[in-house]
């Protein structure tokens, strides 16, 4: 690392550990997701028989990874779990164990580069106790934080189990990133291009979002709540206006919701995975420059590239350069 204290710090990486088929069958022989190395750093993300999505050795070899930040300017980064890896779907007597194990990975793949590398634990989301009791035990073994999906089948984040999770992070001091998964649209209307990627995507955050906003739900959590959106929030900061129109001239908006819906931005904050000047411009004016912070989604197709180099050809000043690349991560997880 060029400082003891990161400069750059990108908060929305992915790793995918070298998972068996036999470990993935003790989840679930059909469906549970596993590693297909096809050598020479490329390989497979396995659902049971069938191939889910190709991927290199970033995802599950430190020392790529490494070099790959080094050639970014990167000084640390945050792994989470890609999504499929979540095991939302299943009883808690085999998601408790899955979730440990995943988290066992990910200390170990981090052990490899420890300031360099930080990670983020999944938890069995569909149990209340146990993913609270995970959240807890990952935080002591060396994770950072958790990463959550933005809903639980239909329930969304107001829901009052997802709610007493939420409860549960602030009163420990455990951050929270919310990634999108799971999308809305189905393959009738998602059907090619990448849609789901491309459309559902940004409204499931948005989505998470307006769940926590417009049901009231930041009136009772608690300040102290450190939860962060990937993806920019999604369409959140864009379609801000349309929210707030509607809350003034429908009653039914103000309903769950005492006040405007743009004044509890502060409530929570976002990655920068936005992909163009214009959008985190006004991302950061709708957020406000404290409540933006450096993510690529790395080492992903869609992720950015060049890992922070939409912050640093931005035009905001050398202060405003310094919080998003790091100084607002550094503050959100207490690094």
């Amino acid at each position: 690392m060029r400082n003891t204290v990161p400069q750059v710090v990108d908060i929305h990486s992915h790793f995918f550990p070298p998972i068996t088929q036999a470990e993935a069958a003790a989840l679930d022989a059909s469906h549970a997701p596993w590693l297909r190395d096809d050598g020479a750093g490329r390989g497979m993300i396995m659902t049971g028989d069938k191939a889910f999505r190709p991927v290199y050795s970033a995802l599950w070899d430190p020392a790529r990874r490494i070099e790959e930040m080094d050639a970014c300017g990167v000084d640390l980064q945050i792994m989470c779990a890609t999504p499929v890896m979540f095991g939302y779907r299943y009883p808690v007597d085999k998601a408790l164990p899955w979730a440990q194990r995943m988290n066992d990975y990910a200390v170990e793949l981090c052990a490899h580069a420890p300031q360099r590398l930080k990670p983020l634990a999944q938890v069995p989301l569909q149990d209340l106790d146990a993913a609270c009791g995970e959240a807890s035990r990952a935080m002591k073994i060396g994770h950072i934080g958790v990463q959550i999906g933005n809903h639980l089948g239909d329930k969304d984040l107001d829901d009052d189990t997802l709610l007493a999770f939420l409860t549960h992070c602030a009163h420990e001091g455990i951050p929270l990133l919310v990634h999108p998964w799971d999308m809305m649209g189905g393959e009738q209307r998602m059907k090619k291009w990448m849609l789901p990627w491309l459309v559902a995507m940004p409204a499931e955050t948005q989505l998470g979002i307006l769940s926590l906003i417009l049901s009231g739900a930041f009136e009772r959590l608690p300040r102290s709540l450190k939860i962060c959106f990937a993806h920019g929030g999604g369409s959140f900061a864009f379609l801000l206006g349309r929210v707030d129109n509607a809350w003034r001239e429908r009653d039914i908006i103000r309903e769950d919701c005492p006040n405007l819906p743009s004044s509890y931005v502060d409530r929570f904050t976002v990655d920068s995975a936005v992909f163009d000047s214009r959008a985190l411009e006004l991302l950061v004016d709708v957020m406000g420059e404290e409540r933006v912070m450096l993510g690529s989604d790395y080492p992903y197709p869609l992720g950015e590239q060049q890992v922070g180099q939409l912050i640093r050809d931005s035009r905001f000043s050398a202060a405003t350069h310094a919080r998003l690349l790091g100084g607002n991560a550094r503050a959100f997880f207490g690094l």
